[in-house]
């Protein structure tokens, strides 16, 4: 088999396994992201793992790049990723996205744990804090229209909410009633 169609045949496995799996997520054929805990869970991270064109013959390249993991200090990353070639390495030659994805989920403790949240701070100068003031501008209330002013929009309309065909026409009638000009 070329590399091309076990690409295809894993990709086609992928698509039944995860399924309606909010963790993986398929960016491209040969692009995906797998998603290890649960959102809430600080030890949770995410792979980004694209094939190359000859993979499985050579491996994936694997990423913690994704914004998901801007809270995972380097060394914690650099360690996963290392631990991720081993698997790799072990598995070369053959389909291995599920065997990753799964190992990477029941060996998520011992992944993350050297893990510390990385904090993210924010320093501002003093010319650039916000105090809340009372002339701060409030939002803008929408005017409320009364029960009468409603139902005077809703009679003029139909069930679709559109004006009648002709609802701010002149009456012709009435015109030539009228008389536009002096009748001799």
């Amino acid at each position: 088999m070329t590399a091309n169609e076990d690409q295809e045949m894993e990709l086609e496995a992928l698509r039944s396994i995860y399924e309606g799996d909010e963790c993986f997520k398929e960016i491209s054929p040969v692009s995906f992201q797998f998603r290890i805990g649960d959102h809430e869970d600080t030890k949770a991270f995410m792979l980004d793992i694209t094939w190359p064109e000859t993979y499985p013959e050579t491996a994936p390249q694997i990423s913690l790049d994704a914004f998901f993991n801007n809270r995972i200090s380097a060394e914690t990353k650099q360690m996963i990723l290392s631990k991720l070639d081993e698997q790799v390495e072990a598995n070369l030659g053959t389909a291995m996205m599920f065997t990753l994805f799964e190992w990477a989920k029941e060996n998520q403790e011992a992944l993350m744990e050297n893990h510390k949240p990385v904090v993210i701070s924010v320093m501002l100068t003093s010319n650039e804090m916000t105090v809340p003031s009372s002339t701060a501008k409030k939002k803008e209330k929408k005017e409320q229209l009364t029960k009468a002013q409603k139902r005077r929009i809703f009679n003029r309309t139909d069930n679709k909410g559109e004006l009648p065909r002709g609802w701010n026409w002149v009456d012709v009638i009435k015109l030539s009633k009228t008389g536009g000009k002096d009748d001799e």
